[in-house]
């Protein structure tokens, strides 16, 4: 399931690997942090508040690995499903801090054992970011045409306009 999202070929920004990024640290938001560092992380990049919620609703599929993250569990009761359940759950459960082993805390719904990060949960703080939060929740479609838009925008971050044009 999900949206069909248009991927466009023949990036022209990079020749070879040795010309790609040499780091992902700022790249994408820690979990353990709130609205100001996905706005830190975003903005620069031309992402406004709707776009970062909509591309926090990727959560929607997946889970988290401690071995990876150092968060642990699925956001979503059908980790497989790409669909609006991630602000559907969000909106609608009851999350308690836990921490894990590593120390890491992160926010479970023990009746369902899924979890929010910080960075999920703070999407509810910000009035612009909680209005989107609540509209995806009850609106898939919605979601899906902002998430196209953002993950669109996101693929092709920092590309010339040469690829971007037709759209």
């Amino acid at each position: 399931g999900g949206p069909k999202i248009p991927t466009r070929f023949g990036r022209k920004d990079a020749t070879s690997s040795a010309d790609s990024v040499e780091s992902q640290v700022g790249r994408l938001p820690d979990g353990d942090k709130g609205t100001d560092h996905l706005e830190e992380i975003f903005y620069p990049k031309g992402f406004d508040d709707t776009d970062i919620v909509a591309l926090s609703g990727a959560h929607t599929v997946g889970s988290c690995h401690s071995d990876r993250s150092g968060f642990d569990g699925p956001w979503t009761e059908d980790k497989l499903k790409f669909d609006n359940s991630y602000f559907t759950e969000m909106t609608s459960k009851k999350y308690e801090e836990e921490t894990l082993a590593n120390g890491n805390m992160q926010l479970k719904d023990e009746a369902t054992g899924t979890i929010m990060l910080v960075s999920d949960l703070a999407l509810l703080e910000k009035p612009s970011m909680k209005a989107a939060v609540e509209e995806f929740a009850k609106d898939q479609a919605a979601f899906f045409a902002a998430f196209t838009t953002a993950w669109v925008k996101l693929q092709e971050n920092g590309v010339e306009s040469d690829l971007r044009a037709g759209l």
